[in-house]
């Protein structure tokens, strides 16, 4: 494949949109008169961002019936992601709302998506085979499962779907305490079953630790290599690793790092300064977007986890929780040496 150019075939995302509701500005949530909302989702979010790249997307989900699920349907068509297999039940949309932060006063997130649509879709709601036809790639999150027994269910389907059409599959464990901890679940049973079907796994080293039982540390990167090994060990299928390192500084300014592992080689970034910050949030999923970028380009460690850390670090300067970010401002970052562009 010509370097830089788009792998053929297309990308698959599977999981649950969400609407945010936010307060405008910084305000409190009790100071709050009316509400910002904007739609979003881990997956959803890597497959605008991956869209804007100029690759074709498809994102299999199940949204409600109503206004809430056109309007959601209407912002990943409009983000140029393929809806055609959307699916449509009733049931609830899925809310989460955000308080933003400020200085040193963090954001605050409170989840109301229990008894979604989605959570309580049938696998057979969902045309898996159809949308993986000719795929490159299937995308999804630890968060489908954590969302409970019929999670778990879901997200089975899907990895065996793409087992069963020879389709690669990426997992970002995007581990939600609050969503495991609310149900009698078992994340590191039900995770380290799906990363054993995974070629990539977008994770750090306390991911590792909770998949294989055992205490990684995160300091320095022969330690970080260490936990990578460990994994790679334990799970034969598993090609790439790719994490971030994050140090907060305050709410408007974090200091970042990438890295990427690969069974051969591997690359860990310089930390880079991100001020100014307006949104935070999606900008992990930024990341996975960014190294999937480069990994369906045929790049190596250093270019996955270069271009990963600049579409992170872009985001943080977009609001909402999609990625709009283009090939051309993407390409810009780099040449800059890593500053953010305004």
């Amino acid at each position: 494949m010509t370097p830089g150019a788009l792998m053929a075939g297309h990308l698959v995302c599977f999981g649950e949109l969400l609407l945010r509701l936010s307060p405008p500005g910084a305000r409190l949530m009790v100071q709050a008169q009316s509400l910002e909302m904007v739609v979003g989702g881990a997956e959803a979010n890597v497959a605008v961002a991956l869209a804007s790249l100029g690759h074709a997307t498809r994102m299999v989900t199940l949204l409600p019936d109503n206004p809430l699920g056109d309007k959601a349907r209407a912002e990943l068509g409009a983000g140029g992601v393929d809806t055609r297999f959307v699916a449509r039940g009733p049931g609830r949309m899925g809310l989460y709302f955000m308080e933003p932060g400020a200085g040193l006063r963090p954001s605050s997130i409170t989840y109301d998506r229990a008894g979604s649509a989605f959570a309580h879709a049938d696998a057979s709601a969902f045309d898996f085979a159809g949308a993986l036809e000719g795929a490159n790639l299937l995308h999804l999150s630890g968060i489908t499962p954590a969302l409970g027994p019929n999670g778990v269910a879901l997200a089975r389907a899907a990895v065996a779907a793409a087992q069963s059409a020879g389709v690669p599959i990426c997992l970002d464990g995007n581990y939600r305490a609050q969503l495991w901890e609310s149900w009698n679940s078992d994340p590191r049973a039900v995770l380290t079953e799906l990363v054993g079907a995974a070629t990539v796994l977008i994770g750090n080293h306390r991911d590792i630790s909770l998949l294989l039982g055992k205490t990684f540390s995160g300091d320095g990167a022969e330690r970080r290599r260490e936990a990578v090994e460990a994994a790679f060990a334990a799970f034969p299928n598993l090609q790439l690793i790719a994490s971030t390192a994050r140090q907060v500084v305050s709410s408007d300014h974090h200091r970042i790092a990438a890295r990427v592992d690969a069974r051969e080689s591997k690359h860990q970034t310089s930390e880079i300064d991100v001020t100014g910050i307006i949104d935070r949030i999606g900008t992990g999923d930024a990341f996975a977007a960014g190294v999937l970028h480069r990994y369906l380009q045929g790049g190596d460690a250093q270019a996955m986890a270069e271009c990963g850390l600049a579409l992170a670090a872009l985001k943080h300067s977009v609001p909402g929780d999609f990625c709009l970010i283009r090939q051309s401002e993407l390409a810009a970052f780099s040449a800059e040496g890593g500053d953010v562009r305004r």
